[in-house]
Formats: C-alpha cells, sequence, structure tokens
C-alpha cells in the first residue's frame, strides 16, 4: 500500500479521536510571531541533519504550522515523499495552505497512536513537539513501529529555561507580575524535557540504537521588543493562563514583557536560545 493510500484511509478517524491544543487565534499569532522568533531558525539547522540521511518517505509528527515542513520540502529530493502530522487541527489549518507542492501531505494524528502500518518510513522527524507528549516512551514506540530497518528518529528539544534568554525573561516577569498564581507553561512544558541521560535512556528502551544528543545554541532575532513578548505572551498557549488570571489586562501586559525585554537585550533584541538534537536508529 502507497504512502498516500494509508493516509486516506486513516485521517478520518484520526481527526474523529484525537483532540486539539491549540485554538484558531493562537496558531494564527504562533506562525506569524513566535514562528520566526524560535523555530524557523531550528528547522534552517535541522533539516541539514535531515538532508544527511537522504530519506524517500518522511513523517513528521507535531509538525505545527509547518516550520520544519517547508525546510524539509526545500532541501530534500523533490521525489521523497512527506507526510506532516500534528494533533491540533487548527495548527494544520494554517500551516497546510502554506505548502501544497505535490507529494507533501497534511494529516490530523496523534504521535502516541499513530495512524500508520508498520515499516512504511525511513525518517521520523518532529521539531520541539516531544516535550508536549504525555507518555514519551509511548510516542518512541511508535516512531520506532512505523520505521523500516534502518531506519532513522530525528528530534530536537528545547535545553532548560535558563539557557534560553527571551523564555527566562517572560517567564521571570510574568512570575513577578503574578506573584500569588505565576504562568508556568514554559517552565512546565517546552522547557522541562532537557536531561541528556533521561532522554538518551528513553529513546534507547523504545528500540534504537546509536543514539546521540546533541546541543545546538542559536541566536533569535527580533525587530522589536514588543515582538517577542507578543511571540510569547500570545502566539503560544502562554495566552490562555495569561487571560485566565487577568483577561482585560492583556495588552499592558504584552507592554511591560516588552518593556522588560527591551530593558535586557535593546530594542532591536538579540537573545541566545539552546536546544538538542536527539537521533536514533533502526536496528
Amino acid at each position: 500500500m502507497t504512502i498516500s493510500a494509508e493516509i486516506e484511509g486513516g485521517a478520518d478517524a484520526a481527526l474523529a479521536t484525537s483532540p486539539t491544543r491549540f485554538g484558531e487565534g493562537v496558531a494564527d499569532l504562533y506562525q506569524a510571531l513566535l514562528v520566526p522568533l524560535l523555530f524557523e531558525p531550528y528547522a534552517s539547522k535541522f533539516v541539514i541533519v535531515a538532508e544527511r540521511l537522504k530519506p524517500v518517505s518522511v513523517l513528521e509528527v507535531a509538525a505545527g504550522t509547518g516550520a520544519l515542513t517547508r525546510a524539509l520540502r526545500a532541501r530534500l529530493d523533490p521525489a521523497a515523499e512527506i507526510v506532516a502530522t500534528d494533533l491540533s487541527q487548527a495548527m494544520i489549518d494554517v500551516g497546510a495552505p502554506s505548502l501544497t507542492l505535490s507529494r507533501t501531505h497534511w494529516m490530523h494524528a496523534d504521535a502516541q497512536n499513530l495512524p500508520f502500518a508498520h515499516a512504511m518510513f525511513d525518517l521520523v522527524i518532529c521539531q520541539f513537539g516531544v516535550m508536549f507528549f504525555p507518555d514519551k516512551p509511548k510516542a518512541y514506540g511508535e516512531a520506532k513501529r512505523v520505521l523500516r530497518s534502518g531506519g532513522h528518529f530525528l528530534f530536537s528539544t528545547w535545553d532548560s529555561l535558563a539557557a534560553n534568554d527571551f523564555a527566562r525573561c517572560v517567564n521571570e516577569c510574568l512570575t513577578r507580575l503574578f506573584p500569588s498564581d505565576p504562568p508556568d507553561f514554559l517552565e512546565r512544558l517546552p522547557y522541562a524535557y532537557f536531561d541528556p541521560h533521561t532522554i538518551k535512556a528513553q529513546v534507547s528502551s523504545a528500540g534504537f540504537e546509536a543514539v546521540s544528543c546533541d546541543r545546538v545554541t542559536l541566536a533569535s532575532v527580533a525587530a522589536t521588543a514588543h515582538h517577542v513578548a507578543a511571540a510569547f505572551c500570545k502566539g503560544s498557549p502562554l495566552r490562555g493562563e495569561i487571560e485566565s488570571r487577568a483577561p482585560e489586562r492583556m495588552s499592558e501586559i504584552v507592554d511591560e514583557v516588552a518593556e522588560q525585554v527591551a530593558s535586557r537585550y535593546g530594542g532591536n533584541p538579540n537573545g541566545g536560545m539552546s536546544a538538542f538534537i536527539v537521533a536514533g536508529r533502526v536496528p
């Protein structure tokens, strides 16, 4: 069975059973503000690692609005088939129109319960998504299941908040603004999965060999401090945590966070980022 046929057979079931994580408004702002700030710089590096493997069938999980998907399509062989999936239909709805080339498919799917047969792909890849998987070993097991022998699993995960300037600054500012009940999304999820020993052990336990975990540091550059503040506070799930505490103060809070970013990193802020690229191979 071809990959295209397999997608057509599984898409409806995946859509019917999987919940969404990002609302429509957040997905739009995520793409406009957060993607160029954080995800495009890493996609340009990550795709180099993927290209060296010369994959012909690629499954991307937790693709979001397609920052890495677009980089893959631009760098991989035109004959390579890419299936980009995400748990959030809102993210897919924003990302899919940006990439409609042949041999590129978008699909709603849960990385912990992939709607694909065994050994369909030679690369499974995920950029900054594994942190959100409630059961990471299960997701890693699913990646191995759908990979062919000799196939590769690649993913990236953020280093700690302490190693990521803009995220740390935003988190510290919100903690001061809400001292009795600070929004904790950043430290609870995206920047919470960064211990190399734990990561390598979990990936190895899923059946992968030659597991590596390499730190990659880059710069994040924004035109304005307000862009940084709006990206995190309005273009991520932080938005819901802020609005649940102060529904009428979002603009004011974004302005206060922007002032703090500017005070630390200037009016045209340049901050350091740190993440890990993890790789494993199916025996």
